[in-house]
């Protein structure tokens, strides 16, 4: 039985136990606006004992955790108008992306949106990431709460509807009359805790990983290229062409070429787009192995000899001659294994197989250093065997999940947007800036509609790109 089975077994049961726990304490139920919530104590002596016994270290860092909620404003900020920008002014972004830019991560979503770029997100990575999410948040907001003597009246769990959260009820008349800098620490608390959980999954992620995977073969996202001048094309498709009047009338997906002496691939598309723009040249395909046999996945090796790294590939090819006949063993992305029965062509001297790399550029911003360090950990061009099998692979993907969720939750929230701690934050700071209630009213409230407004911008774009 795979996973998924038993995840939604696990789904089901959890499901079972959480509404009956409900109905028979939904007397302790408190309402408040959409959401309910369950209040108790259990954490709040955990959280007068956690203060007392670090209150001089935590002192000693409130500006520093006040910094950290700054700096995630702004990084969220500029990632959001950066962001929109390219998906407005791009035509196929949105269809890229598929998933609308307000969609709640729910369980399955990558499946459900067809998302091959993401890893699966079961039930069980769902729960287990809301909780190491959601209690050191809430946590810190109660720990910085007591730190400034503002009293905790309860914590506990929320839920609307299917969706769980965690809370931490200070008093909220002392948190109002509480200085700046108090209001500032306690509100920023929560996505620093986010912060420290996303260094602490990454750490556990690149152990794990060293620990857990062996590298077993080498990716290649494109074929071998060359540049061609269209006035040095000689035919397509075989007939002969007036370089001045290039005409493409195949409705094959490639066209093939002639120029240098040599035979290349072209998608007519391509060919088409230079001709339109007046561009004098076009990249097109060498006429390689690689290409000719449509190889795909990760090569695993090439005749008796593995290729778990790229040096191990420029090995394997040096040890043959052109014209040798091998057979080339590649991993595709389901699990699965193909083996290839093709003839090494000849370049310059040595055999040539005709596979290539496009390099992809680094991503900047607070999420494009996370997914640059996941990079570093694992190397995306290169493909991984689990020692521990089926299991190797729930962990890492498990710990990707936590990575990427802890650091977009810090980051979300500090948003200055009424509904998240971010738009009280944005209010004190501008209320510490100008001292005049006013003015910090007003900006509270224009950031807050101005953000609202670049969100339904954004999803009018997907809707009208999915219509």
């Amino acid at each position: 039985m795979s996973f998924i089975a038993y995840d939604l077994i696990f789904l089901v049961i959890f499901a079972l136990v959480f509404t009956v726990f409900i109905i028979k304490k939904k007397h302790n139920l408190k309402r408040q606006g959409i959401m309910y919530l369950y209040p108790t104590q259990i954490g709040v002596k955990l959280i007068d004992k956690f203060t007392k016994k670090n209150s001089k270290f935590l002192k000693s860092i409130e500006y520093i955790v006040i910094a950290s909620g700054l700096f995630l404003m702004i990084s969220m900020v500029w990632m959001i108008a950066s962001f929109s920008y390219e998906y407005l002014s791009s035509p196929i972004l949105a269809q890229a992306l598929k998933v609308p830019v307000l969609t709640p991560l729910i369980p399955y979503l990558p499946e459900l949106f067809h998302l091959n770029f993401l890893p699966p997100f079961y039930f069980t990575y769902w729960i287990i990431i809301i909780a190491l999410v959601a209690v050191p948040h809430e946590f810190a907001h109660g720990i910085f709460a007591r730190l400034n003597k503002i009293k905790v009246h309860s914590t506990g769990f929320g839920f609307l509807g299917p969706f769980l959260a965690a809370f931490v009820e200070p008093n909220e008349k002392q948190m109002q009359k509480a200085p700046i800098r108090a209001q500032l620490s306690i509100l920023a608390a929560g996505t620093f805790a986010n912060v420290i959980s996303t260094i602490v999954a990454a750490l556990l992620l690149w152990g794990f990983f060293s620990v857990a995977f062996v590298p077993a073969g080498v990716m290649f996202n494109s074929y071998a290229v060359s540049p061609i001048n269209l006035s040095s094309i000689n035919s397509i498709n075989g007939l002969p062409v007036n370089n001045s009047e290039l005409l493409i009338t195949t409705n094959s997906s490639f066209i093939n070429l002639t120029a240098y002496n040599k035979t290349y691939f072209i998608e007519p598309s391509s060919l088409a787009y230079s001709l339109d723009n007046n561009i004098s040249y076009v990249i097109a395909y060498d006429d390689s192995p690689a290409f000719i046999k449509n190889l795909t996945g990760a090569i695993v090796s090439i005749g008796s000899q593995n290729t778990p790294s790229y040096d191990s590939l420029r090995s394997a090819l040096l040890s043959h001659m052109p014209g040798d006949n091998v057979i080339v063993k590649t991993k595709l992305e389901n699990g699965s294994i193909m083996y290839t029965n093709l003839t090494l062509s000849d370049n310059n001297g040595t055999a040539f197989l005709g596979i290539g790399i496009i390099p992809t550029q680094a991503r900047s911003g607070p999420m494009g250093w996370v997914y640059n360090i996941i990079s570093d950990i694992k190397n995306p061009l290169i493909s991984y065997d689990s020692r521990l099998g089926d299991f190797g692979v729930f962990v890492y993907d498990l710990l990707w999940w936590s990575v990427i969720i802890c650091v977009s939750v810090a980051l979300v929230n500090m948003l200055p947007v009424a509904v998240f701690d971010g738009g009280r934050f944005f209010y004190l700071m501008v209320l510490a800036v100008t001292k005049r209630k006013n003015i910090a009213e007003k900006a509270f409230k224009v950031s807050t509609w101005l953000v609202l407004a670049l969100v339904a911008a954004l999803m009018i774009k997907w809707i009208i790109a999915f219509v």
